[in-house]
């Protein structure tokens, strides 16, 4: 009894010295990052960031301001949570690369009942196993073949917009949006999609829902908890938007597993296979994924595979209707290196189109998709400017800061493909542009999205000049998890004569 008794008051000693450690730890987080400047503070439970809780533009604005203000680090902080918010390249050099820092910040655990412990969100053994076995999906000789499926998908893109021309204008966002479903369904999942069944309409409805509550949490942080976010009619809606995702998403696998089954997709492992097929493989040869864990990287990349291409997409467009003579210099490299632009592009023709590739990237610059990125300090760091970071800080890294640094790229509001020569990229911090994030967790596709936004670029610009109807400047900028326009983009679509 004695024993029992002694053991019982151990066991208790050990938990209080453990939450007294961890009480600790997240003192001295918020003590350090309190030491940054920053807005002033609004109050005690709000910190300084009441200016955030306006609308999604206003938002995005108020943090441009931050970040020009206070370059290259500030302090957020709402009660007893602190963000050390970093935007120099500097910084980004000591964190990115380092795979300590390598976790995401508990911002992603809003998506975990959606996208569970995928690519995204997973750090550590686990994240390592994923990316190992989804990085062959982007290999070379697999990306050759889907050029087939992005001119397939492109024609129906130009055959959609053919009977929209004469209108004074195009809404292109909600046909961006379903070219770039199709693309990653087809491609990465190996499935045939058909938009004008009811599921795959209440997919995109239940994908852009979920989206706007998922906005709505991360500007209330006192959401992020469950005692208080299970009092809002939110949770249930969102109960209900991710039962939908997911009975979709089950669909894609169940049919690609019959598929399997039925012999007809080659499962040896000399040949190089799409990223349902690896996982399906991966699953059956080598048990190294269960059910569970293959839903979470469909539904992973079905929302990273169109989402942040479709943003990079629309404000190609944006940008190319409202620069004529940078559309027709493409146009032109085309007929350089197709002969006759009507040619569907092929994978080594694509690799030609440098030009075309150096205003993909200024576009990039300028509107990078994924914005921003967060993660969790896996160590102590002190930046580039002398600032002490404790191991367990929440970073904000805004890319969208890093990429209209003056000093970086002078007069940065100015759309200049040349800022992409190879002299000039020489010339500038390997991390001061970095849209597709950059380290080992850089993102998998990048590749693949050039491709895709090359492959639609050359079908839209050999049928169609395009002209300006909404400009760089007014089109209104949203706060979201990508880059987004408060209104869907406009422009004119004109039949090009060659």
């Amino acid at each position: 009894m004695a024993l029992e008794k002694m053991l019982i008051g151990l066991a208790a000693v050990v938990v209080i010295c453990y939450i007294f450690k961890k009480l600790i730890e997240m003192v001295l987080v918020i003590f350090y990052v309190q030491k940054m400047p920053g807005p002033p503070k609004f109050n005690l439970f709000f910190g300084n960031m009441r200016p955030l809780h306006g609308t999604s533009a206003q938002i995005f604005n108020v943090l441009r301001k931050w970040g020009l203000e206070y370059y290259p680090i500030y302090k957020l902080w709402l009660f007893f949570v602190s963000v050390a918010n970093i935007m120099s390249p500097e910084d980004l050099a000591l964190i990115l690369p380092d795979m300590k820092h390598s976790k995401k910040s508990k911002a992603y655990d809003l998506i975990n009942k959606w996208l569970g412990k995928g690519l995204l969100t997973s750090y550590g053994t686990h994240w390592q196993v994923r990316r190992k076995i989804l990085t062959p999906a982007f290999h070379f000789s697999i990306l050759q073949d889907f050029i087939l499926t992005f001119n397939e998908s492109t024609e129906e893109l130009v055959e959609i917009l053919k009977k929209e021309v004469g209108k004074p204008f195009v809404e292109i966002t909600p046909l961006v949006t379903q070219f770039t479903l199709k693309v990653i369904g087809e491609t990465a999942m190996g499935v045939k999609f058909d938009f004008n069944t009811k599921q795959a309409k209440e997919y995109k409805e239940a994908f852009h829902k979920l989206i706007s509550i998922l906005l709505h949490r991360i500007f209330r942080p006192y959401l992020a908890y469950t005692i208080f976010y299970i009092f809002s009619p939110k949770f249930y809606e969102e109960r209900k938007l991710v039962r939908l995702l997911h009975n979709f998403t089950n669909d894609i696998i169940a049919k690609r597993r019959n598929d399997f089954h039925r012999g007809t997709v080659n499962t040896q492992k000399k040949k190089r296979l799409a990223m349902l097929d690896l996982l399906l493989t991966a699953q059956k040869e080598e048990g190294i994924i269960d059910d569970e864990g293959i839903r979470e990287e469909v539904d992973t990349f079905m929302f990273e595979g169109h989402d942040t291409v479709s943003a990079a997409i629309n404000f190609t467009l944006l940008t190319l209707a409202n620069h004529p003579k940078v559309q027709e210099e493409i146009v032109q490299e085309m007929k350089d290196v197709l002969g006759d632009v009507k040619k569907k592009p092929l994978y080594n023709d694509l690799q030609e189109l440098k030009y075309m590739e150096r205003v993909i990237k200024e576009v990039l610059r300028l509107y990078p998709s994924v914005h921003y990125i967060s993660r969790e300090l896996g160590k102590d760091l002190v930046t580039a400017t002398g600032y002490k970071l404790k191991k367990g800080t929440i970073l904000q890294l805004h890319i969208y800061d890093l990429h209209y640094n003056p000093v970086i790229y002078p007069d940065p509001e100015k759309f200049d493909p040349d800022r992409f020569l190879p002299e000039n990229c020489d010339k500038r911090h390997p991390y001061a542009y970095i849209p597709f994030s950059a380290g080992p967790r850089n993102c998998i596709g990048q590749r693949f999205a050039m491709l895709e936004l090359k492959t639609v670029l050359c079908g839209l610009l050999s049928n169609f000049i395009l002209q300006p109807v909404d400009t760089p400047e007014s089109v209104v900028l949203v706060e979201d998890i990508v880059l987004r326009t408060k209104d869907s983009i406009k422009v004119k679509f004109v039949p090009r004569e060659m």
